[in-house]
């Protein structure tokens, strides 16, 4: 799993159970939204 002493997890609700999942460092979201498109985009201007 990779897992190493010391990160963090997030514990998620999932039906009677729960989904534990790692919390990813910034490094590792680099480019996780390249490519994707703006078009329509909705700034917090736009909310109520």
């Amino acid at each position: 799993m990779h897992w190493s002493a010391g990160q963090e997890f997030v514990f998620l609700p999932k039906g009677d159970g729960l989904l534990m999942m790692p919390v990813p460092e910034l490094g590792q979201l680099r480019g996780i939204a390249k490519g994707a498109n703006t078009d329509k985009y909705r700034d917090r201007k736009d909310r109520f």
